[in-house]
């Protein structure tokens, strides 16, 4: 009997443990679905696809602010929550990981990133620079000695992102007007905190961009137009995903990009309500949105505005070998 009550055992432990695992499996392919991988996409009970994007609180990649406040995103049927980031570097992070859809960056960024082996897609254009109307400049505190880009050697310059189009603009026009980059130490700092760090004498330069450059007025004065030696027109920021994401969602990245380009070409001709969703979204005066001198936000992808920053970047070795814009901007 003994032998017959042992034999039965491992029979029923096969079954009870079969039993068990069923709605185990059950449940855990629900959960799987419904986090839809890593993505982070999520569709609601209207319809609508939520995005996750990353952004830096500035004028020049204001353009998803704008997209949500008029509408923009709704009308092609996303729901886009916005995360304000310091600093481009930051932002590829996060969307590498996964914790964000989509992020705007400074085109430098994400072409080192992809360098280093990031399967990083651009996804959308951002603002381009005008040496017509520059809305970044090289700052120095207003008492400062400093006259002349040979006066900068050996000194501090403060930028919002080591090896970043911040850093690639200042080193350009200091080797341009007569200066040593390479004897320059560059520092990171947030935007916000550049025009203080000029006054204390923390850092001895700055490349600031609006709205900060006008804040930063008060304290600080303009030395040079710090993106003139790259090109006199250029794409400085622009969106971007994992190469898996854009792969898995191809329709939200169309509409995301045609509500962000909308937006863009919105703000051109309406700068004035356009500064009002600035004031809202980056927390600065009616005074300074008014004031200051305002990115142009590009209207198409054109891959000839891309690469004048790539080969900037290839100059000081922070790009190995600068990539063919066409080869990153989507068709």
């Amino acid at each position: 009997m003994s032998r017959r009550k042992e034999s039965k055992l491992p029979s029923l432990l096969r079954k009870l443990k079969k039993f068990l695992l069923v709605p185990f499996v059950l449940a855990l392919a629900f959960v799987l679905v419904g986090c839809g991988g890593q993505s982070g996409q999520a569709q609601s009970a209207d319809g609508t696809t939520t995005v996750r994007v990353g952004t830096i609180p500035i004028d020049a990649e204001a353009q998803v602010f704008y997209a949500k406040d008029r509408g923009f995103f709704e009308d092609v049927g996303l729901n886009v929550e916005v995360q304000s980031i310091t600093n481009g570097a930051a932002i590829v992070s996060a969307v590498q990981s996964g914790s964000l859809d989509i992020g705007c960056s400074n085109v430098v960024s994400v072409a080192t990133a992809i360098e280093r082996g990031l399967p990083l897609n651009l996804v959308a254009p951002g603002a381009v620079y005008s040496s017509e109307a520059p809305s970044t400049a090289l700052m120095v505190a207003k008492d400062s000695p400093i006259q002349s880009a040979a006066d900068l050697n050996g000194k501090v310059v403060a930028v919002n992102g080591l090896k970043n189009i911040t850093e690639v603009g200042a080193r350009a026009w200091i080797d341009e007007n007569g200066g040593d980059a390479s004897s320059v130490r560059f520092i990171e700092l947030p935007f916000p905190q550049m025009g203080a760090a000029l006054a204390e004498g923390r850092a001895d330069a700055a490349v600031v961009a609006e709205p900060a450059l006008t804040q930063a007025s008060g304290d600080a004065r303009v030395l040079g137009d710090a993106y003139s030696a790259v090109a006199d027109e250029f794409l400085i920021t622009a969106y971007f995903s994992t190469s898996d994401w854009a792969e898995q969602n191809p329709e939200v990245a169309d509409k995301f990009a045609q509500a962000i380009q909308e937006a863009g070409k919105w703000a051109n001709d309406n700068p004035e309500e356009s500064a009002k969703i600035l004031e809202k979204y980056t927390e600065i005066s009616a005074e300074t949105a008014n004031g200051m001198t305002r990115a142009v936000n590009a209207e198409t992808f054109d891959p000839a505005l891309v690469q004048p920053p790539l080969d900037s970047a290839g100059r000081f070795d922070v790009l190995k070998s600068p990539p063919d814009a066409s080869e990153l901007v989507p068709e």
